[in-house]
């Protein structure tokens, strides 16, 4: 489901109350769509009581929470870019580098008071079993599996020896808390999957991969937490779904709490924006594309 077909019950006056919430979905480089949605949302007034994120989509939205979405824009995407063109390079060091390059925005400003909650996504490895493969040297294996369990929506092994987590600038019982302590690791973690990452992901001493695993965008995650609005933005047309396995549409409402499902028309593929593979051509495209996209919804939702 495109903006354009969310329910006009969409409360436009709540898009700048302690009601709102935007929830991103993973993407790899596809998260340049994201990011410039939220860069044209920013520059439009927009600002949530919450951002959630999971996988790619993670510095899109901590530059969101500290409102510089717009302002960082495609830098740090063409730093990552750099890196992945730097013989030896996996898509592990292109996040680490960029977790590197990054620090001093995550330390100094995240975590400043009166700044919008964050919400990370990621899949906890919650069997022994599950962490010898996941961590060891038969996780580009089981990387392509899951790949193919995935197109065939099979949750098996997932289901046996994955579950969800969230970390959390502000903490509850649900979720564990975010802090300038753990984020580097809490980021690497959420990004890691495991046909293309080549480093193991702990977060203290407990093993994680992807969020994509098994939570691929944390819209209903934030509508349970109370936030009666959501602005969830995908990185693929068509249906939107909870994790990669394709098994749980996120719908356009639950509860009676609207979810409005910001996403591209077309494959970015098309564009020259893949999950693993990018040009600069193709990044610019994307990042302008989901800028207008971003504008669309506000127009949209302010003419109603």
């Amino acid at each position: 489901m495109s903006e354009s077909s969310s329910p006009s019950v969409f409360p436009v006056s709540l898009v700048h109350s302690s009601s709102l919430a935007i929830a991103c979905s993973t993407g790899g480089f596809k998260g340049v769509f994201v990011h410039g949605v939220l860069s044209a949302l920013e520059a439009g007034g927009i600002r949530a009581a919450a951002y959630a994120a999971a996988s790619s989509s993670v510095f899109p939205a901590i530059c969101a929470a500290t409102g510089q979405a717009d302002e960082i824009g495609l830098r740090y995407w063409r730093g990552a870019l750099h890196t992945l063109a730097q013989p030896g390079n996996s898509m592990s060091e292109v996040v680490l580098h960029s977790i590197a390059d990054s620090r001093h925005q995550l330390h100094q400003h995240l975590f400043q008071p009166g700044l919008p909650r964050l919400l990370i996504a990621v899949s906890l490895v919650r069997t022994t079993a599950g962490a010898a493969l996941t961590q060891g040297d038969g996780a580009r294996r089981l990387g392509r599996k899951l790949l193919l369990a995935a197109a065939r929506h099979d949750r098996t092994w997932a289901n046996e020896h994955l579950a969800p987590a969230f970390f959390d600038t502000a903490a509850s019982e649900e979720t564990q808390h975010l802090t300038p302590e753990n984020i580097d690791a809490v980021i690497y973690a959420s990004t890691r999957m495991l046909h293309a990452w080549t480093i193991p992901a702990w977060i203290g001493d407990r093993p994680y991969i992807d969020a994509s695993y098994t939570c691929a965008c944390p819209a209903l995650e934030m509508a349970r937490r109370g936030y009666r609005t959501i602005i969830s933005i995908a990185s693929e047309p068509g249906p939107v779904y909870s994790d990669m396995f394709q098994t749980d549409l996120i719908p356009d409402e639950w509860n009676g709490m609207p979810i409005a499902i910001i996403q591209p028309d077309r494959n970015l593929a098309t564009m020259g924006t893949d999950f693993t593979t990018v040009t600069e051509a193709g990044m610019v495209s994307v990042y302008e594309y989901g800028k207008a996209k971003g504008r669309e919804f506000l127009h949209t939702y302010r003419s109603l």
